[in-house]
């Protein structure tokens, strides 16, 4: 079974849908109230908990998934200014912390009980605006992409320990006017994708499986050359199978995707795909047929099918969702 997570940064709440695993519709089911509107959400490896940032408070709060998709509160924890993006670690028993305004990352543990650490493991202060954190496959390196300096922050990460030590280098510098925001590993291969905020662009790196060092391949637009208004990149996506990867447009309100090349890791442009307007958050579900994309400016959901063969989105369903979805997020109970 399949449950879609939805946070609303205009509402107290996050709705929570039931997914038709065969055509991808969505069937409201128990929505959860906040104690503030909630941001960034995340599920650990096993999907018996979820976490979301609740950026407006300053805190985090965990759930437990319930066998019918609801949720039931575990605990909150108090975690400073707006806490932006949340993810956890490979093993599950770590929640880590990206930070917009304090310019910074944190590590929290995770209980057995789904339970978060009222403390910080740890807190390192890196630069402005720290706009995501993710572990990859071996779980040993950790990527903080952030919008303000132009610069990716390069991690070791212990996982015995949850705690995170600067690689060296420690900063990858992405040019003028690139501002990355958020990051995507390829499932099968040393590769990871970053979506540049203010370049509106998608660019690839090599990552070291030894060092854990990135280094850059190639970037590609994310809008028609003909566009010529503002836009900005908000979240970035890859295809369980690693063949097709998709950024959302705010301002083009669109999503771009790309093709993976099997041998080499190259990309190639499939254009876009309207959106509703500033898509600001989308997922794909696990499975790999369907996105469900949020529009944060028309308070909708769009739901698109993916051709397997082609990474072409299919649109068939629009939902209305709430105020100012921001993130979606499914999971897969078996």
């Amino acid at each position: 079974r399949e449950f879609a997570y939805v946070s609303l940064d205009g509402e107290n709440r996050i709705a929570v849908y039931s997914v038709n695993e065969e055509t991808g519709e969505l069937a409201p089911g128990p929505d959860v109230e906040t104690l503030s509107p909630a941001g960034g959400l995340t599920s650990d490896p096993t999907n018996r908990f979820l976490f979301a940032s609740l950026r407006r408070a300053g805190q985090l709060a965990s759930f437990r998934i319930n066998r019918d998709g609801g949720l039931t509160l575990i605990n909150t924890v108090e975690a400073g200014a707006d806490p932006a993006y949340v993810a956890t670690d490979r093993t599950g028993r770590f929640l880590l912390t990206a930070y917009y305004v304090p310019a910074m990352v944190a590590v929290h543990r995770i209980g057995e009980d789904g339970s978060l650490s009222e403390s910080p493991l740890q807190e390192i202060s890196t630069n402005d605006k720290a706009h995501a954190i993710m572990t990859d496959a071996s779980n040993r390196f950790a990527f903080v992409p952030h919008t303000g300096p132009n610069a990716i922050y390069q991690f070791r990460f212990n996982e015995q320990t949850g705690l995170l030590s600067p690689n060296d280098p420690l900063i990858v510098n992405t040019g003028e006017n690139t501002g990355p925001r958020q990051l995507a590993f390829h499932p099968k291969r040393d590769l990871v994708f970053f979506d540049y905020e203010q370049g509106s662009a998608i660019a690839s790196y090599g990552v070291d499986r030894v060092t854990g060092q990135l280094a850059f391949r190639e970037r590609l637009s994310s809008i028609p050359n003909e566009f010529t208004a503002t836009n900005s990149n908000a979240r970035i996506e890859i295809h369980p199978t690693g063949d097709f990867v998709y950024v959302a447009n705010r301002g083009h309100d669109s999503l771009a995707g790309y093709r993976v090349d099997a041998k080499t890791g190259k990309l190639t442009s499939l254009g876009q795909t309207p959106a509703e307007p500033t898509p600001r958050g989308f997922t794909i579900e696990p499975g790999g047929r369907f996105l469900y994309a949020a529009g944060q400016s028309s308070d909708r959901l769009a739901a698109f099918r993916i051709h397997q063969h082609t990474g072409a989105l299919d649109r068939f369903a629009t939902y209305e969702v709430g105020k100012q979805p921001w993130w979606v997020h499914v999971i897969q109970l078996r």
